[in-house]
């Protein structure tokens, strides 16, 4: 089977990664550190699968453009899309689903949205309605703090038309979770939850980010809770996407939180997420072409079956972001991170110091000539027996990697590690 994989980040790598065990894989547009990467556009490959990865073209409809070609394709139409193209669409479906998620309004002026603010308590959320990279939520006590944030999306100042509408929500308190589920437009099965670090600071501090880590398994959500996931959420959705006559196939993403009245969505994301799919894919047993070929053509079968092995992995980033991430840097020591045992580099925000030029990679290319070209540069993945083996050897590939301002967070799965290790000494 010839794929063709859609994107050009570490999610797509990581695709093309564990997609490549049983095909020929391609990846448009790529990057110079993605093997397989081709420039051309993927109306122009020939290829049996197409996998689309990020959310902005399957918003834009590119999962529609490509069927109606013909084309064998896993990843929503623009319609079932607007769940992460529209968090107010998103929040209305949760209601008519009956899904469990935190108390909302969504506001395109401002003297109403700060109304609602005197009724949300000491913990406030606020979200653009439109796509923002991952960097649309601010979730703060300071109620000067959520104001500014409201007039600064609503104006467009802070992320232009995508902000133009706000959703405010309830703080909520509790583990996050990721719940990953592949859909056929009928039938839904879960992969392997993870759990992110969405903060850039160690300790779960400052603005949000696209995500500076991941791991999997997740101690606290065995397989009863991936269980209450799938029947209160996940199906309910699916349920209701059908009974507004959209055809959903592809990756429904919950964002997840299990606060102590009981689980609650906070988000759903329409394609695999990143970094979650870095830590969730590797650990994939079955074969992951199948599985997604299967749910385009509409007739998911068997489940997938996952290692019992664990993955973390840490996000490499460039100094300044999520603001101002500063590129253009001299990447070393992406071969010596991957000669670590368990170690697969992961490359997202890279470009060839050749002036960015995008080619075919070949699968030796090395890390000379691969220069900072964004916020998040690399996902480095860690594979081990347990958490603290992944960790370790997470870590350990990150010591290879530098360039002048790289930055890490150095507790990714920290507490995991140290809860499990509470666990069995108990």
């Amino acid at each position: 089977m010839r794929v063709c994989v859609v994107g050009s980040g570490g999610r797509e790598h990581a695709l093309a990664h564990v997609l490549g065990r049983s095909c020929d894989v391609v990846v448009t547009p790529g990057n110079p550190g993605i093997p397989g990467s081709i420039p051309a556009p993927a109306t122009e490959i020939d290829a049996d699968l197409y996998v689309i990865g990020p959310e902005a073209p399957l918003v834009d409809g590119m999962a529609d453009e490509l069927r109606a070609a013909g084309r064998l394709v896993f990843g929503p139409g623009a319609d079932g899309a607007q769940l992460e193209g529209s968090k107010a669409w998103m929040k209305e479906l949760l209601v008519a689903a009956g899904v469990p998620t935190a108390g909302h309004g969504s506001f395109t002026e401002l003297e109403p949205a700060l109304r609602f603010l005197d009724d949300m308590g000491d913990l406030f959320v606020i979200k653009t309605d439109g796509l923002a990279a991952g960097k649309g939520v601010l979730v703060t006590e300071d109620r000067a703090e959520a104001d500014d944030a409201v007039r600064a999306y609503l104006s467009g100042e802070a992320f232009g038309d995508a902000g133009r509408r706000v959703v405010i929500e309830e703080g909520l308190t509790g583990p996050e979770l990721s719940v990953l589920a592949v859909c056929d437009g009928h039938r839904a099965v879960p992969l392997a939850p993870a759990q992110d670090f969405k903060r850039i600071g160690e300790g779960d501090v400052g603005p949000n980010t696209g995500g500076m880590g991941a791991y999997s398994p997740v101690p606290v959500a065995g397989a009863d809770v991936v269980q209450e996931v799938m029947d209160q959420a996940v199906l309910p959705t699916l349920g209701e996407l059908r009974r507004q006559g959209i055809d959903y196939r592809g990756v429904l993403y919950a964002g997840l939180m299990l606060t102590p009245q009981g689980l609650r969505v906070l988000e759903y994301n329409v394609r695999f997420g990143d970094p979650e799919a870095q830590v969730v894919l590797p650990r994939l047993w079955s074969d992951l072409a199948d599985l997604l070929a299967g749910a385009a053509a509409g007739s998911l079968e068997d489940d997938p079956v996952f290692d019992d092995d664990a993955a973390v992995t840490v996000v490499c980033a460039s100094e300044g972001y999520p603001t101002s991430p500063r590129t253009g840097d001299l990447i070393a020591g992406i071969e010596a991170a991957n000669a670590v045992e368990g170690v697969t580099v992961f490359c997202a925000g890279v470009a060839s110091a050749d002036e960015g030029r995008l080619g075919a990679i070949s699968p030796d290319q090395n890390s000379q000539g691969l220069v900072t070209a964004g916020g998040r540069v690399l996902n480095v993945t860690g594979q081990g027996p347990d958490l603290a083996t992944a960790r370790e050897r997470a870590y350990a590939g990150v010591t290879h990697i530098d360039w002048p301002g790289r930055y890490v967070r150095f507790d990714i799965a920290a507490a995991a590690v140290e809860s499990v290790s509470q666990r069995e000494s108990a």
